[in-house]
């Protein structure tokens, strides 16, 4: 049988490097050095908001942080969607665009908030340049693993239901609306919590980025906590964290739970599952007059609208939508007219990185071990803890429905909003900075691990449970014969997401400016912080460069590795 024409073959190539990698670290290289050259003309001074440490503000705050989350979170979207059909229709795209996405999604994002703050307030008024580089920071946490769903799911849609689609003579918006979309709903949906997870972590760090006398901080949760913590009122503290649950939990209980609850009716099967996902809130809402009125007189009129809109001006293609194999010109044509500009930005660049002495590139060198001795040692502390815990949630029912909500709450607390608090009662402790930093990103790395351990543990099926059982095997060899080889592709999936949060983390961690003290440790966040502060644009580039290429080496050359060792030896099939 023909392969319908909306599935395409992809070319895998995940563990070697590739043309498409070379032209994107070039590209990056320029695209760092233009940033960084814009930031040579940031203000001297920018005068930063006051900070309210009164409970009433935490309304507005709590409403501008969502307002900054929600923009982000939408352009990800947005995103996502333009990104993946680019990637699925036209292959000379993709073997740009597959790898480019590959590296951004191992890139350490915060190392880039610096470069992005200072460039974008050298063209913009500070605080329109503060607002605007806060969302781009979330955006950037949240659209990669949206995307690589959303890609995955147009991928291997099933074959009857492509040529139900080819059938009935569906266009390309109907495709999408009917087929593509509620194919892909539960996976985006799934990934969308983790991806507020994850933006929650960097709206609090640019929501209180300075940079000398450049005070960029943002009215918002993250700056009401840093305030206070600073100030050392414990009153204001709890105000804080307690209003940060409570916006986190009401998200949950009034978005999420409901939005899974509603992709039930998308999954592929035949029977109907003992225990569907419930949500009072989305039974509310079923049995509302007022949306049961809307939705006669409002939705469905205004999306049969849209419909006969988009067959009129876009009539379905009687062979189905077509991959572009023969087109290559556009991607050609940007390559040919990006090329320039970036090949001098990448000539710049080099001459930048000529200027950096032996003795900062020494710096460099000693600062990525150091970091990296840092991440390897969170990560040991937290599979420690989060392999027996996410076991037993995992396997226990009972366990699972006593501790599974406060998991899910404290893991969506984001770590930077517990910095200030952390460093105001450990600062003074022994082993300084330097212990803290761990600490610092342990709180970042911990969930991703614990996550996909309660998943790993939650899929073992049910009947390699009964023959451990019947073939009486004691706890050790049970842990070593079914559960650790069951666990294993879930820990290596969670270990390169925790370890990309651990290198974040550093940024943060390493370098604190605190109470009216400056204190950092020896480490590459640190370096990229104090080359920040000081204005120190080559030495900057150099460490940002650095820490880039150490990132996405680890990633090809251990957790990719680790990842295919387990795909080929411990699959469940």
């Amino acid at each position: 049988m023909k392969r319908p024409s909306f599935l395409f073959k992809i070319d895998q190539t995940p563990f070697s490097f590739t043309w498409g990698d070379g032209i994107v670290l070039v590209g990056l290289a320029g695209v760092i050095w233009y940033g960084t050259r814009l930031a040579f003309h940031a203000p001297a001074t920018i005068q930063g908001p006051q900070i309210s440490l009164s409970p009433s503000a935490l309304p507005w705050y709590a409403g501008y942080s969502v307002a900054r989350m929600t923009a982000a979170y939408f352009l990800s979207i947005i995103f996502t969607i333009v990104y993946g059909y680019s990637m699925v229709r036209n292959r000379y795209a993709r073997r740009v665009l597959l790898p480019l996405l590959d590296i951004l999604q191992s890139i350490p994002i915060l190392s880039f908030l610096p470069m992005v703050v200072l460039s974008l307030s050298s063209i913009l008024p500070g605080k329109i340049a503060a607002e605007l580089a806060s969302i781009i920071l979330i955006f950037t946490s949240q659209a990669w693993n949206l995307t690589f769903a959303w890609y995955q799911a147009l991928i291997t849609i099933p074959n009857e239901l492509g040529e139900a689609s080819s059938i009935y003579n569906f266009n390309g918006w109907l495709r999408f609306k009917l087929l593509h979309l509620p194919f892909a709903a539960i996976g985006l949906l799934w990934n969308s919590i983790m991806s507020w997870a994850g933006g929650w972590f960097f709206l609090m760090a640019a929501e209180i980025f300075t940079v000398g006398s450049r005070d960029f901080r943002l009215p918002g949760l993250g700056a009401y906590l840093h305030e206070a913590a600073s100030e050392g009122d414990i009153r204001a503290i709890v105000w804080g964290i307690a209003v940060l649950v409570l916006v986190i939990t009401a998200l949950d209980q009034l978005v999420w739970r409901p939005l899974l609850a509603w992709s039930e009716r998308f999954k592929l099967e035949m029977v109907e599952s003992e225990a569907p996902r419930t949500s009072w809130f989305y039974d509310a809402w079923l049995n509302s007059r007022l949306i049961s009125w809307l939705d006669d007189h409002a939705f469905n009129p205004l999306s049969q609208k849209l419909d006969a809109f988009f067959l009129r001006y876009f009539p379905p293609k009687h062979q189905g939508e077509q991959e572009k194999e023969g087109r290559p010109w556009l991607m050609f044509t940007i390559l040919a007219l990006a090329a320039p500009p970036l090949a001098y930005g990448v000539y710049q660049a080099v001459m930048m990185l000529v200027g950096v002495s032996a003795a900062h590139w020494w710096q460099i060198a000693m600062g990525i071990g150091a970091t990296f001795l840092r991440v390897a040692f969170a990560l040991i502390i937290a599979l420690a803890w989060t392999l027996p815990l996410g076991v037993a949630i995992g396997t226990n029912p009972r366990l699972a429905t006593l501790l599974q909500p406060v998991v899910q709450i404290a893991a969506s607390i984001p770590a930077t909003a517990l910095f200030p608090v952390i460093l105001l009662f450990m600062l003074d402790m022994p082993g300084g900075l330097s212990l803290i930093a761990v600490f610092l990103m342990l709180l970042g790395t911990q969930w991703y691990l614990l996550f996909n351990i309660i998943a790993g543990a939650s899929a073992i099926p049910q009947d390699l449970k009964f023959t451990a059982t019947l073939l009486r095997l004691g706890t050790w060899n049970r842990w070593r014969i079914l559960i650790l080889p069951a666990l294993f592709p879930y820990i290596v999936t969670g270990a390169i997401a925790a370890g990309g949060g651990a290198w974040n983390a550093s940024i943060v961690a390493e370098y604190v400016d605190f109470a009216g003290k400056t204190v950092y440790t020896t480490g590459i966040g640190s370096t990229i912080a104090r080359a920040t502060a000081s204005g120190d644009y080559p030495l900057l580039l150099a460490s940002t460069l650095v820490m880039v290429v150490t990132v996405v080496l680890i990633n090809r050359l251990i957790w990719r590795r680790l990842y295919r060792v387990a795909q080929e030896r411990f699959r469940m099939e």
